[in-house]
């Protein structure tokens, strides 16, 4: 009887490896529906973890939570290679800003991800089972996108919090997941908090991931990622006055080392 089932398991996995082969949409349906299962079951443990360490919500838990997702690359077979790391090193708070390009950023972001960090995310995250658990333990700044008048006050509380507390915050500025090898136009609205809190604006810039991962395509496959995270821009003096100018300054430099880490002309 386990001789049986070792042999239909054995033909189950020998088919599925065939399929992956022979199919891009068999290979991208299996990889990210075991990503998924990934970060549903590493939630989970990661939860237990940071409530028997840290006992609730707090941002160090991140450490544990970075340390988890850090060994997801070596199941998908992604190598990271990262640059100007020692620009995080700014006394006191900072806004940091980075392209969103996937479900896999996740990845990319605890690869660089400095202590003292914390994320702004969408409301809906928190009910995502296990991973809005981890996401919640992890102190996320959760926004109501469909609401700006809550998102504004929310953004007006970090802005207290992050210099009450000397923490750093990371935000998608594009607002939205963009898998198109360029950047979409940015919201102001974390460079409105960086000025109105007077600190610096930190861009971080991933490659782009269109030559391993494309969902249009079905593909899914390994692949190496640059980062390189970028010299501070100081807000210090600037006002309301000057955020259209501090977000156009910020999307064309970010555009242009986009475009050099993914070796495309500008």
């Amino acid at each position: 009887m386990e001789l049986g089932w070792l042999l239909w398991g054995t033909a189950v996995l020998l088919l599925l490896h065939v399929l992956m082969e022979l199919s891009p949409t068999v290979n991208f349906a299996l990889r990210i529906s075991f990503y998924c299962l990934l970060c549903l079951v590493s939630s989970a443990l990661a939860a237990a973890a940071c409530l028997l360490v840290n006992g609730g919500r707090t941002v160090k838990n991140m450490r544990i939570i970075r340390a988890v997702v850090r060994t997801f690359k070596y199941f998908f077979g992604l190598r990271f290679e990262v640059k100007g790391l020692e620009n995080f090193k700014v006394e006191g708070p900072a806004i940091i800003v980075s392209n969103h390009q996937s479900v896999l950023d996740m990845m990319g972001l605890m690869e660089v991800l400095p202590d003292n960090c914390v994320q702004v995310g969408k409301k809906e995250l928190m009910y995502m089972g296990s991973v809005g658990l981890i996401i919640y333990l992890g102190g996320v700044i959760f926004i109501n996108r469909k609401s700006t008048s809550s998102a504004k006050m929310v953004m007006s509380e970090v802005a207290k919090t992050m210099v009450a507390e000397n923490v750093k915050v990371w935000v998608y500025p594009e607002g939205t997941r963009n898998c198109t090898g360029d950047l979409l136009p940015f919201k102001k609205g974390a460079f409105h908090l960086a000025v109105q809190a007077q600190v610096p604006v930190i861009p971080v810039v991933y490659s782009s991931f269109t030559s391993f991962y494309n969902p249009k395509t079905k593909l899914f496959t390994s692949g190496k990622i640059k980062v390189e995270v970028l010299p501070p821009i100081e807000t210090k003096g600037l006002t309301s006055d000057d955020v259209t100018d501090l977000t156009d300054r910020c999307f064309s430099t970010m555009r242009e080392t986009l475009f050099r880490l993914s070796g495309r002309p500008s």
